[in-house]
């Protein structure tokens, strides 16, 4: 069977002292696992990993499992190929991810069985002028003007509506340094 390069995102570790997880645990625990080539980036829970399994959602499985058993809570985790994260990228539109220091662009990442459907029907509508969304597969483009933060429909409700634990969210910048790894 061949190896395959994978990268996990877990959702909501390391925030304001809750659901601690030293990344140096975190690769231990992936290691125990049987996967190899692990590297942790930043400390908010992005592994990226080698295994023979092929199934994002096996691996998904066991991630979540380890996680509650090795550290005694529920993280939800997004599991995803390193070259399909790859074409998601070459699939941006053209106004995310630009270096623009004045913009904050987010690569939101929809947790299965959840689907953008889900997630428009219960977020809403981008505000207009202010923020823009666009979806691709199993994530979604999303930027606004850093000083409009708090005007955009989507800060808060990614955060607290119903379908928030099935949402992890990472920034343009980490998302790419995570697939150059």
């Amino acid at each position: 069977m061949k190896t395959k390069r994978y990268i996990a995102f877990l959702r909501g570790i390391n925030v304001s002292g809750k659901n601690k997880i030293p990344m140096s645990e975190l690769k231990n625990c992936f290691e125990a696992l049987g996967f190899t080539e692990v590297k942790t980036y930043l400390n908010s829970g992005n592994a990226v990993f080698s295994s023979e399994e092929d199934s994002p959602a096996d691996l998904t499985n066991r991630i979540e499992a380890m996680i509650k058993e090795q550290f005694g809570f529920a993280v939800p985790v997004f599991v995803i190929a390193k070259e399909e994260l790859a074409e998601v990228l070459q699939n941006a539109p053209d106004w995310w991810g630009k270096e623009n220091k004045e913009i904050y662009d987010n690569l939101i990442f929809i947790i299965p069985p959840a689907a953008f459907s889900d997630v428009f029907n219960e977020i809403g509508a981008p505000k207009e002028g202010v923020e823009k969304i666009q979806n691709y597969k199993k994530a979604i483009f999303w930027s606004f003007r850093r000083k409009d933060y708090q005007k955009t429909n989507w800060w808060s409700k990614t955060a607290n509506a119903n379908i928030s634990s099935k949402l992890t969210i990472r920034t343009a910048n980490t998302v790419r340094k995570i697939v150059g790894m």
